[in-house]
């Protein structure tokens, strides 16, 4: 007789504590600029916003999906990537992560060993955790980008069962070159490695294309959410890509997991994908944010980050300054009020020596964040670093 499963052991998310930290000191009546989550500051689309209006004051609203934004977020692949969606292959969710925990479920079982990124987002070792599945971390530096590469999928012995990749990735903001996302492709299919791919910066880019993995794996599932580029994250509404085999096993899921997400957020959500001008602005405020970060990098003396090619971080080595990069980002907040997140959460074996700064925030912030930082890091004692 098989032996249960103990309940899984999790590892916290100390950016929240930093945060819990940030907003009582907010409440004391500190000045905090929150640059700790990857969260715009600014709201849904204003046309969004009008449309909840209505819906709240002429519709009861109840359990419902929409086969309107299905059907929308359908087009939406074939209008930007030129590949063909059906609208059942859409799930709509609660968010991402919802649809990080369907994707995993329908695809594996407890004891699967599933590969990603190190540094990488901290939900998904703990997702996987709590599914007692096995993740895999292949370790990404400067070599390669702080991205997963064809070659290390190929040298794994043996192959994983499944794969989770972010292009652009959360923390690094790095964006997998369209050959290698297809050379990933490849090595996938011939090994037998079911792919997740999340796609929640799409949209929020520097000047590189973001490829939808559905270009070279069509079997491949894609997370997506309304909560980076829509500006929208308190609406929780996202949405997963299934291919046609997995949509009776996934909406089985969804009945008894989850249900469906607010029907408010999906009224709304139908009319910000129309409000391109207005999103367009907020990634051209994250370009500007972004530069005027870049450029006061040398001042703090961060000179080693991961290419910010998308999304809104700086991914920064501070391994000159601190090995301990949660009290490095505590005393951060505390002497200057600007709100960080520690390296720990996104790589628990060397994350002690890095830092994540969001620009998510208005360029005013950011510029009141640039010039409280310049002084404090201009004062933080060099450490002799180990060769």
């Amino acid at each position: 007789m098989t032996a249960p499963l103990s309940p899984a052991t999790i590892a916290p998310f100390h950016a929240i504590s930093v945060s819990r930290l940030a907003y009582r000191l907010q409440a004391e009546g500190r000045s905090i600029i929150h640059m700790e989550f990857g969260q715009p500051s600014t709201g849904a689309p204003a046309a969004a916003i009008a449309e909840a209006h209505q819906v709240l004051d002429n519709d009861a609203m109840g359990y419902w999906e929409s086969p309107e934004l299905k059907a929308r977020i359908a087009r939406h692949y074939t209008e930007t990537q030129g590949a063909v969606v059906a609208p059942e292959q859409i799930v709509l969710t609660c968010g991402a992560s919802p649809a990080l925990v369907l994707a995993l479920n329908t695809l594996f079982a407890p004891g699967a060993r599933v590969a990603l990124a190190r540094p990488g987002y901290v939900a998904y070792r703990g997702t996987l955790a709590a599914l007692h599945m096995v993740p895999v971390e292949l370790p990404c530096g400067p070599a390669e980008r702080y991205q997963l590469t064809a070659a290390a999928l190929e040298q794994l012995d043996p192959a994983p069962d499944g794969l989770i990749l972010a292009s652009p990735a959360n923390p690094t903001g790095t964006i997998i070159a369209p050959d290698e996302l297809a050379a990933i492709a490849r090595v996938c299919a011939a090994r037998g490695i079911r792919i997740i791919s999340d796609e929640i910066y799409h949209g929020i880019s520097y000047g590189q294309p973001t490829v939808s993995m559905l270009r070279h794996a069509p079997n491949a599932l894609i997370i997506n959410s309304f909560s980076k580029y829509f500006s929208m994250a308190g609406w929780r509404l996202g949405w997963l890509v299934v291919p046609p085999a997995l949509i009776d096993a996934v909406f089985a899921r969804v009945g008894n997991l989850f249900l469906t997400p607010p029907s408010l957020s999906q009224k709304a959500g139908l009319i910000a994908f129309d409000c391109h001008d207005e999103l367009e602005g907020h990634v051209a405020t994250y370009a500007a944010n972004r530069a005027l970060l870049l450029e006061a990098l040398p001042a703090l003396g961060l000179a080693r980050i991961a290419p910010p090619d998308g999304a809104f971080y700086i991914w920064a080595d501070i391994g000159h300054l601190t090995d301990d990069a949660m009290g490095f980002c505590i005393r951060l907040l505390e002497d200057t009020g600007v709100a960080t997140a520690p390296g720990i959460d996104f790589d628990p074996v060397d994350g002690h020596r890095f830092i994540r700064f969001s620009f998510a925030v208005s360029t005013d912030e950011l510029r009141q964040a640039i010039a409280r930082l310049i002084p404090w890091f201009a004062n933080q004692p060099q450490r002799a670093v180990p060769a």
